[in-house]
């Protein structure tokens, strides 16, 4: 080990090390998340709690451990690239070194970011339904309430309903969706 870093002095050995850690790291998080270092048990009990949940910024994320180790990693290679190769002084080199690394931060962020946007709530908007045509899967009694399949953005949805002129509209009947009342479908029959 001695021998290689024999070459090397005290800011080169300097850089090195930031480089391997932050590598080291890097490649040992990449590693974990693609073979996937969890443990399966099996659990079962009963607890009630209530808490909030508040998201974190994307601010916040720039200090990740991925970004701390790429900051790691792009500092010491850079650094060392620009002491050892290009023959700058230890200063411009420390200043190359943080700006490379606050680029590859900054990278990160963004991806973070990007990802961000990617994700949806996939919650089912009913008020969306309006409009939409289907059937009565299970008789609407007069005043009462059944169940209607819907064709809701491709897909056969199935709701609680009711009649839109409180009369009974039985199983089959095509109907469509006239109005949404707190996740009940008001329908009306077709033809």
């Amino acid at each position: 080990m001695t021998n290689a870093f024999a070459g090397l002095n005290g800011f080169e050995i300097f850089f090195l090390l930031c480089a391997i850690i932050g590598s080291f790291f890097l490649v040992v998080r990449m590693v974990m998340q693609f073979v996937g270092a969890d443990i399966d048990a099996d659990t079962d009990f009963d607890v009630d709690i209530d808490a909030d949940h508040v998201d974190s910024d994307v601010g916040f994320k720039l200090l990740s451990l991925q970004s701390l180790t790429a900051f790691l990693m792009m500092f010491g290679l850079v650094g060392l690239a620009l002491y050892r190769q290009n023959g700058v002084c230890f200063g411009g080199s420390i200043v190359g070194a943080c700006l490379a690394g606050l680029i590859s931060v900054w990278v990160i962020g963004r991806l973070f970011a990007w990802f961000d946007r990617l994700q949806s709530s996939g919650t089912l908007q009913t008020s969306m339904a309006i409009g939409c045509k289907g059937s009565v899967y299970l008789t609407i009694p007069a005043g009462g309430t059944g169940r209607v399949t819907i064709d809701f953005h491709n897909h056969l949805r199935e709701f609680d309903a009711v009649a839109d002129d409180d009369g009974e509209i039985s199983t089959g009947t095509p109907v469509e969706v006239v109005q949404v009342n707190a996740h009940v479908l008001v329908v009306k029959p077709i033809g």
